[in-house]
């Protein structure tokens, strides 16, 4: 069995976990756990303990699957000419007319059950341990544990009790699921108790999938009850749960001898439980514990449960646990996958906006802590969905723009990268920064670590090949025009989506250009710095503001939730208060004037990041502000897209780690800023374990007279070093630990 979530009560540290006294009484407050390919949602009754297993791979079939993009090559031309002589409106024409296709929607599994003979609650708890990944009940001597194997892949749920009956079924009804799922159950008794599956087969499709659980009994007697079983008089029962997405037959013998395969070969029944649990956590415990945020907060509120602690939006025990709680569950997210616009979770099978991996925004936010926070777990899940939908960006590069290399799309299921989400106002066809996007979590990768990744070095190339391609018409004064071209998801005041020079665009261009000649030294490297060369300055507006599109005569749209214009600011290095103020500036009026528009999570999020940049502590607290004040986290701890919970969505959770590390610590290859945008409510604190991306780790510690940093290098690199005194050089030998004291802020 596990200990308490740890420092769960009144002590010197931070909680690294959450707990509430009762059930979960709706999916969305269910405590999570993961391993990055399965996830598993925890109610935690003890008369029903219901586990919802949900599994990265499951996405239901609606039609897409095949779906290619639209062939436009052959118009590209035209729209171009119409474009650049004025034309507002000509992109609406650059389609083929189909009806907007939403991907493949991902779904839940079923729910693992276990009832109980009812009783009336008296002493309850539930836990989410961060540092193991387990959720636990208690109530009056009935102890439930679930975790997901990050060594074994596999669901893990151990029930103890005294005298403990139960009915142990697999249920896949669950909110939304089709009426005509078809679905077939068996319930086999073994020699370690009872062998479960359930074989749920898509309409009109030869996709199914299918769950088997084996069932380890100890003590007391077992016996067939349809669809599941009765366990009576036992001491314990373990629960392992599988999940596989398969077309025609699966053979749940083979999978159930793989689960047996996973009991230790020694020792009783009761063994097993702990002999998995150590396997898992000697891998999930040391990722998750490598980054810490302590803000000095009062021990009686990290003593609350997180119910309360949520309805103090100003406690610095809550951004504490909200930290930990996003780090846990990105990591349990990400694996098979990097995660979904909901992690790797839901209880529903009507995920908004299909559960997808949204690219132009979404999953970009969700993983942006993963370099300096250390989950290199999580950047190569996301590698893992680059790498594998190549081959469908390079169709969308040649399909729709009659070039080489490649073009991401805005919106993937995971199985295809190919762009078929499109629609007149969702023109995402024609937006051609994703590639750079997607890749530049990667580069920051690499360059925290400090090698190359050959993979990378391709898709890198791949990216500019396209640029070389796709880049070739000019203006009057010989700049590059990048047309068509698209700022998701806003379009100008005076003219339609499809347009030219959006400022995404212009800054993505000239980072994949630059970057590709980066890791290929040579011929090609000098023809992509010039092509790079070619392209336009960004362009200020009459108000003073870095505009969205950098062509004359494009107004501003203000009120919008993307930031998109200001990717130059973050997350690239392009834009900064260091190398190029006059811009900085810009960018920051334009900062200044943007609205929040439906008071999206992610907005408000990517504001700060931006805000951070720019080093505007009030501006960051202001966002932050926003989401703790809104009522966008769930009792789980995971948030909504909007306020009020609304629309379960991963934005918020997995974001805010980033939020309060960037108001803490930016680095470049050649640079380290440190405390650039603390806000005034968090006064003193500690951050231990970040990574930067010039090779070194950083430990933080700050107060109202002294802030201090010890950085350990494990490269030689001399680097600016930029506080709020100034800028002076720092050298750094791989190896020996440099302490800065900095003084008050």
């Amino acid at each position: 069995m596990t200990a308490p979530v740890a420092d769960a009560g009144p002590g010197p540290g931070p909680v690294h976990g959450t707990w509430e006294p009762a059930p979960a009484a709706r999916w969305e407050d269910a405590f999570l756990s993961g391993n990055g390919t399965h996830g598993a949602m925890v109610f935690g009754d003890p008369n029903d303990d219901r586990v919802i297993v949900n599994h990265h791979a499951l996405v239901r079939p609606n039609g897409s699957a095949d779906a290619r993009p639209p062939a436009l090559a052959g118009q590209l031309s035209d729209v171009q000419d119409r474009l650049l002589a004025g034309d507002v409106t000509a992109g609406e024409d650059f389609t083929d007319g189909r009806p907007l296709l939403w991907v493949q929607p991902f779904h839940p599994a079923f729910q693992v059950r276990l009832r109980r003979p009812a009783v009336q609650r008296r002493a309850y708890r539930r836990e989410a341990d961060f540092t193991t990944g387990v959720v636990s009940a208690d109530c009056d001597g009935r102890r439930s544990e679930v975790f997901v194997s990050r060594a074994d892949d596999v669901v893990v749920q151990y029930v103890t009790a005294f005298d403990l009956a139960a009915e142990v079924a697999l249920d896949h009804r669950l909110p939304g699921a089709p009426s005509d799922l078809t679905v077939g159950h068996s319930s086999v008794l073994t020699p370690e108790g009872a062998l479960l599956t359930l074989r749920a087969r898509y309409p009109g499709s030869d996709l199914a999938y299918t769950g088997v659980t084996l069932v380890v009994v100890t003590g007391g007697r077992t016996r067939t009850a349809l669809p599941g079983v009765r366990v009576e008089g036992a001491r314990s029962v373990l629960l392992l749960t599988r999940v596989r997405r398969h077309t025609g037959e699966l053979d749940a013998l083979a999978e159930a001898r793989e689960l047996r395969a996973l009991l230790p070969d020694s020792g009783g029944d009761e063994d097993a439980y702990p002999h998995l649990l150590a396997r898992h956590t000697a891998l999930h415990r040391p990722a998750y514990l490598r980054t810490t945020l302590d803000l000095a907060a009062e021990a009686t509120e990290r003593a609350l449960p997180g119910s309360e602690l949520l309805r103090r939006p100003k406690s610095p025990a809550l951004l504490e646990r909200l930290f930990a709680a996003g780090r846990h569950h990105l990591l349990s997210a990400a694996g098979m996958l990097p995660p979904r616009l909901t992690g790797l979770w839901t209880g529903d099978w009507d995920t908004a906006w299909s559960g997808a991996f949204t690219t132009d925004a979404n999953l970009n936010l969700q993983t942006a802590s993963a370099a300096a926070a250390a989950l290199p777990e999580v950047t190569e899940a996301h590698a893992a969905l680059v790498h594998g939908q190549l081959p469908d960006w390079r169709d969308n590069a040649r399909t729709i723009f009659g070039t080489r290399g490649v073009v991401a799309p805005a919106h993937t299921d995971g199985e295809s990268g190919h762009i078929y989400h499109l629609s007149r106002e969702y023109p995402l066809h024609v937006w051609t920064a994703g590639a750079d996007w997607l890749l530049k979590p990667l580069v920051d990768h690499d360059e925290t670590r400090g090698a190359r990744d050959p993979r990378l070095a391709g898709a890198l190339a791949e990216v500019a090949y396209f640029y070389e391609d796709f880049l070739t018409r000019t203006d009057e004064h010989g700049h590059l025009v990048i047309v068509p071209s698209y700022s998701p998801e806003n379009h100008p005041a005076n003219a339609s989506w499809v347009t030219l020079n959006a400022a995404m665009d212009l800054s993505a261009a000239r980072h994949a250009l630059r970057t590709a000649a980066d890791y290929h030294p040579g011929p090609d490297a000098e023809r992509w710095r010039a092509l790079a060369d070619r392209l336009p300055p960004h362009r200020v507006n009459s108000e003073g503001a870095l505009a969205e599109w950098a062509w004359p005569g494009l107004d501003d749209t203000y009120d919008h939730r993307h930031l998109s214009h200001l990717y130059g600011v973050w997350p690239l290095d392009e834009i900064n208060p260091y190398d190029t103020p006059e811009l900085a500036t810009a960018a920051h009026r334009a900062l200044e004037l943007r609205g929040a528009e439906n008071d999206s999570a992610h907005g408000h999020l990517h504001h700060a990041l931006v805000a951070a940049r720019l080093r505007d502590a009030d501006r960051v607290a202001g966002a932050l502000d926003n989401v703790l004040a809104g009522d966008y986290f769930h009792v789980s701890l995971m948030s909504g897209h909007y306020p009020n919970r609304h629309v379960y969505n991963a934005d918020a959770a997995h974001t805010l780690p980033a939020v309060l590390i960037e108001m803490l610590i930016q680095s470049t290859p050649e640079r380290l800023v440190l405390f650039p945008a603390l806000p005034a409510a968090c006064p003193t604190g500690q951050l231990r374990g970040v990574r930067t991306r010039f090779g070194a780790e950083v430990d933080l510690t700050w107060g109202p007279r002294e802030r201090t940093a010890v950085i350990r290098p494990a490269r030689t690199v001399r680097i600016d070093l930029r506080t709020s005194s100034g800028t002076r050089p720092l050298s750094l030998r791989a190896g020996e630990d440099c302490v800065l004291s900095l003084g008050p802020q």
